[in-house]
């Protein structure tokens, strides 16, 4: 257990005052979770008693190299060329300001992040977490502040599988049916019926500094949208998005019901995205987008440029899994064609109805199965590249661009090869983290392939 007196906030560790505030305000702490998102944002960790907090925050923990790389089912991937057929441990440390208490649990229980680091101390460049920051830190370098918020969509699903043994939509908690036919788009109703629910995962999520805001009932009966307040540091801001999968998860199961972040969980309803809302502080904090409705100022005019040119060698961060791309199709919610617009639902780059200094890119593309670290990293670096090749994104989309020529569409195998051909990632990301990344979505792809 853990004091007011304990040794953590005595002596001198990389412990921010929130960390300090939450260990003193928790003298019967008994356990931790070390949480490390890995390639596909899963958490993995370990479980510890909360008295080794302390050595932890001094000397960091062990974990295995190759949890970076392992697939979506624990495959092991093509990875022994930097040593992972001897299971090699890297450090691992908290990440000050991340410790947060963990609200479900019945033992007093706390969650902290952690950053992974090479031998000599360097964080791993193939870490997801760690490949955002590089993205950030050369908007830095600029002189400019990337603003993101994260907007996740997912399906309430029975706790048991239908008769078929497949999965099934929850039945509505007021009135016991799963009424498939019924559409849900932003129905109050629907966010009455779910209401119990809703108000404990938004606690949850109070309690944990993440700044949950707006729920929302989507395209189909038990699938709902929780939002998160835009912020000034995107990599605080995945962090949210990483922290909210974990609440909405767990409080869906002491509901009896599971959350699911498939992209596609079903072929007749709506699929599930992960949006990105994105704009830059300049000089004097203003808003570069900025700028009257319907006449991009130049900034978001050569972002907007830049996020089209990168989207094919990007779409594997966006599209990761098989079930992936059984989203991206004509009529199962989501975008298709790359195309951009002015409060226009239908294109994959949306300019959201705001005032001038709210100007912001919503960016449309994602599953909820993607890792928002990774699909940050790539919406930023693709903003960054139009920004200094002042590139054009040719004119905007008025109405449905799926009424205009047909679009190819993304398949699994493809989106990986142009990924392992691409310059754009590896310029952007590093050469270790897209080789890594790369083998593991092949090794995914085989396994998928060798399924009877």
């Amino acid at each position: 257990r853990l004091s007011k007196h304990h040794p953590a906030i005595d002596s001198p560790l990389p412990l921010t005052a929130e960390d300090a505030a939450l260990i003193a305000s928790e003298p019967a702490l008994e356990a931790v979770d070390l949480l490390l998102p890995d390639m596909n944002g899963i958490l993995r960790g370990k479980r510890v008693a909360a008295r080794t907090l302390e050595t932890i925050y001094r000397r960091g923990v062990c974990l295995p190299r190759s949890l970076l790389g392992d697939g979506i089912r624990d495959e092991a991937t093509a990875y022994a060329e930097i040593g992972a057929k001897a299971e090699p441990d890297l450090l691992c440390r908290p990440v000050p300001g991340s410790l947060r208490r963990v609200p479900w649990r019945e033992r007093p229980t706390a969650q902290v992040l952690l950053a992974m680091e090479e031998p000599d101390g360097a964080p791993t460049a193939a870490y997801p977490r760690q490949v955002l920051r590089r993205v950030v830190e050369r908007f830095h370098a600029l002189g400019l502040v990337p603003v993101l918020a994260v907007e996740l969509e997912f399906y309430l699903l029975a706790a048991e599988p239908g008769p078929d043994g497949r999965p099934q939509v929850a039945s509505n908690p007021v009135t016991g049916r799963s009424d498939r036919a019924n559409p849900a788009w932003y129905m109050l109703q629907e966010l009455d019926d779910h209401q119990r629910l809703l108000e404990d995962i938004l606690a949850a999520c109070h309690e944990q500094r993440v700044p949950a805001e707006t729920a929302i009932s989507e395209a189909a009966p038990g699938q709902l949208e929780i939002n998160l307040r835009h912020r000034p540091d995107a990599v605080a801001a995945c962090d949210d998005a990483i922290y909210m999968k974990r609440a909405i998860k767990a409080v869906a199961e002491r509901h009896g019901q599971v959350a699911s972040f498939m992209a596609k969980p079903f072929a007749d309803l709506a699929g599930s995205g992960l949006h990105v809302h994105v704009s830059l502080l300049g000089e004097h904090g203003r808003n570069v987008f900025a700028g009257p409705e319907g006449s991009p100022c130049e900034p978001l005019h050569h972002a907007i440029g830049g996020l089209r040119a990168s989207r094919d060698d990007c779409t594997l961060l966006f599209a990761p899994h098989a079930n992936s791309y059984r989203r991206i199709a004509p009529g199962a919610g989501a975008p298709v064609h790359g195309a951009w617009g002015y409060n226009n639902r239908a294109v994959a780059l949306r300019i959201p109805c705001s005032a001038a200094e709210d100007r912001r890119i919503e960016h449309r593309a994602a599953g909820a199965d993607a890792n928002p670290y990774l699909v940050a990293a790539a919406v930023l670096a693709g903003i960054l590249d139009g920004l200094e090749r002042c590139l054009d994104p040719g004119p905007p989309v008025v109405g449905d661009p799926q009424r205009g020529p047909a679009a190819a569409r993304p398949h699994w195998r493809g989106a990986l090869e142009r990924f392992e051909a691409s310059e754009f990632v590896v310029r952007q990301f590093g050469g270790d983290f897209c080789r890594i990344y790369g083998q593991q979505k092949r090794s995914e792809l085989h396994c998928f392939e060798r399924e009877i």
